[in-house]
């Protein structure tokens, strides 16, 4: 220990002696290795910069000396440190807005006439404000292929509303034509962005206020309001045809259905009775008497009420009379027949 340290050095440190010998053993060996140790730990440093994280709805574009040299998706990556290699991360998952014609941003809120007054096609002047809504389709083109794309897609979206609105009247931009105009910007406007290389695609474009100018802005509403009650009125006859026609007809099908029933058994009625009375006609060639005399009692028994007739015990004769039922109920009703009262005998009814 001697050879490391003085003595005195060592009593003022009070550590016991096997430590104390690793410990000054330790510190001669770093005495010559302190700056290649550092340098390795600046180098694992500087190689871990290259790590970088792409989070979800996000892509990495990779540059290589200023060059794009790869698109990475989502995840843990790693790149080459600068100035060989750098990264932009750029989030493609977000809807973002524009807005035309007015502003919403807190202290400019209102609207913008330079950008909302504009001509239609029958050279009157409206005010039109429009929402475009858009994300990142293309990372790559988002950040070389224009120059402020963002500033871009305004400009090309005026460019756009100014077309759309100039090729139709006022009338039916206010009324009916608001779909159509929205298609029509989002359509030109789409063309312009891919052809200016903004890598931006629109997601929806919207009208928010198509409105004359102030002085005739009433007379426009009424018009307006007028165009909003025809369509309401001719939806409500349109459903009042959808809900009687099919009564009618089904209706129309009940009432053919049961003609028809009608008709079926008629016919098969009629057959009956034609078959019948050519089985009796059959029985009557044979044996007319007889037949002619079956039918006699048979329409008599069906055209003739039939008799009722009651059977009383007399005093006077041990033959029991056979009494009408229905002069008997007559007669108990209307109080006719008494105690002491004769009921006469029932007519014998002849052969």
């Amino acid at each position: 220990m001697d050879q490391f340290r003085p003595r005195e050095d060592r009593d003022q440190v009070g550590l016991p002696q096997g430590i104390e010998e690793v410990w000054f053993r330790l510190n001669e060996l770093m005495k010559g290795r302190g700056v290649w140790l550092g340098a390795l730990v600046v180098i694992i440093l500087y190689l871990a910069s290259g790590f970088y994280v792409v989070g979800p709805g996000e892509k990495g574009v990779v540059l290589l000396f200023g060059k794009v040299n790869s698109v990475t998706e989502p995840g843990l990556r790693y790149r080459l440190p600068r100035p060989f290699m750098s990264h932009i991360i750029v989030d493609t998952a977000s809807v973002r807005r524009a807005e035309i014609g007015f502003r919403s941003e807190r202290g400019r809120s209102g609207a913008v006439p330079s950008e909302s007054l504009m001509l239609t096609g029958d050279e009157n002047i409206v005010e039109v404000q429009l929402i475009v809504q858009y994300m990142v389709q293309d990372p790559v083109k988002f950040l070389f292929g224009a120059e402020q794309p963002e500033t871009a897609l305004r400009a090309s979206a005026e460019i756009a509303l100014r077309g759309a609105v100039g090729e139709n009247t006022i009338d039916y931009t206010m009324t009916k034509g608001r779909e159509d105009v929205q298609k029509r910007v989002e359509t030109y406007l789409q063309k312009l962005l891919d052809n200016y290389n903004t890598g931006l695609l629109v997601t929806q474009a919207r009208l928010l206020v198509v409105d004359p100018p102030a002085q005739v802005k009433e007379a426009f509403h009424d018009v307006v309001r007028a165009w909003e009650d025809r369509e309401r009125v001719m939806k409500e006859a349109e459903g009042y045809r959808e809900d009687v026609v099919p009564k009618a007809r089904g209706q129309a099908q009940q009432e053919i259905r049961e003609a028809e029933a009608y008709k079926a058994q008629r016919v098969i009625r009629a057959r009956g009775e034609a078959q019948r009375f050519t089985a009796l006609l059959q029985e009557y060639s044979k044996s007319p008497g007889v037949t002619r005399e079956r039918l006699y009692l048979e329409s008599a028994e069906r055209f003739l009420p039939a008799p009722k007739k009651i059977i009383m015990e007399g005093s006077d004769s041990r033959v029991l009379p056979l009494l009408p039922l229905i002069g008997t109920e007559q007669q108990s009703i209307t109080g006719g027949t008494g105690p002491g009262q004769k009921i006469a005998p029932a007519e014998k009814k002849g052969n």
